[in-house]
């Protein structure tokens, strides 16, 4: 039979890899980690964990093979501080690590919940213990953003998903200091009618460098009489001019199929906010949030992603 759909991605048997259960504190939730390698070859996954308030802030897990015996934090790493900045008031969530050697450090773009709904946070952190946060950078409504690791013609970019009714698309913008941010551009549209990723896509996992350009995967969401369904597609984008767009998948290549994927807090979800890259320089492993309620983890190959993009591209 010649009749099934490549599978780009292969679930980790022990999934979900990380739950409520496992925590080491009383908690209704944990998805959406961000995710990095640390020096001495850790894999850390910077996890939204949502409290029987239904508010989020941020834990991290750690694990020296990125696949079991993760060490959870005892006390949440990363809290939300209203007092000092008042757009945290209702959490932090969805966090992207990009690791920036300019600056020596990790930065963590995460969306805080603000009285007028999501908006764009940035913090660095040289160890995930102490954070200097910047506070909102892009106000709401805005979220699914993440910083490419070196400046593009010296600035710094973004890539971020503001909302405007009924639709919302990708967008990045340029700054020179990382607190001032301008010359916005428009770097990937939803599509209309009924495609998979119709009227609202967003950022999942920072982009990947590679030699062909910045791969993206990007999540697009399907409205249906049921309810929403969240899945994965991919595109690519230019290395010197990471606004535009070289190709793009028409079809998707991830999407809720496993119970703990299609049943949860939220239906019908995977949401990756992090990745990591093998020492070969091809094996990527996708953590993601299965169902807004577990973490789930996922392999593929770099090489297998591209070559799919070339060949299914509009």
């Amino acid at each position: 039979m010649t009749n099934q759909h490549p599978e780009l991605f292969s679930r980790r048997e022990a999934n979900p890899i990380l739950s409520a259960a496992d925590w080491p504190y009383p908690i209704n939730s944990v998805f959406n980690p961000g995710a990095t390698v640390l020096p001495d070859g850790t894999t850390l996954l910077l996890c939204r964990v949502e409290d029987r308030r239904g508010h989020s802030h941020l834990t991290a897990a750690r694990s020296a093979n990125g696949r079991d015996n993760w060490r959870i934090e005892s006390r949440p790493t990363l809290l939300p501080d209203p007092i000092n900045f008042p757009e945290e008031l209702w959490g932090i969530e969805d966090p992207r690590i990009t690791y920036v050697p300019e600056l020596s450090k990790y930065a963590v773009v995460y969306t805080a919940f603000t009285r007028d709904g999501p908006g764009v946070s940035l913090a660095l952190t040289e160890d995930f213990h102490a954070f200097e946060r910047y506070g909102v950078i892009m106000p709401p409504e805005d979220k699914d953003a993440a910083l490419l690791p070196h400046r593009i013609g010296g600035q710094w970019a973004l890539i971020h998903r503001p909302v405007s009714a009924p639709r919302a698309h990708m967008w990045m913008s340029f700054s020179p200091d990382l607190r001032h941010w301008g010359n916005h551009k428009l770097m990937l549209e939803a599509r209309r009618g009924a495609w998979w990723d119709a009227n609202k896509i967003g950022l999942s996992p920072p982009p990947v460098e590679t030699p062909e350009g910045w791969l993206v995967i990007y999540h697009g969401v399907r409205q249906t009489a049921a309810g929403s369904i969240y899945r994965l597609g991919l595109a690519l984008f230019d290395l010197h001019a990471p606004e535009r767009c070289l190709t793009r998948g028409d079809e998707w290549i991830f999407g809720p199929q496993e119970p703990y994927e299609q049943r949860g807090d939220v239906d019908n979800v995977v949401f990756p906010c992090g990745y990591t890259v093998a020492p070969d320089g091809d094996t990527i492993r996708l953590y993601y949030g299965a169902a807004d309620t577990s973490i789930g983890m996922a392999t593929g190959s770099l090489r297998a992603l591209l070559e799919w993009l070339k060949r299914k591209s509009q």
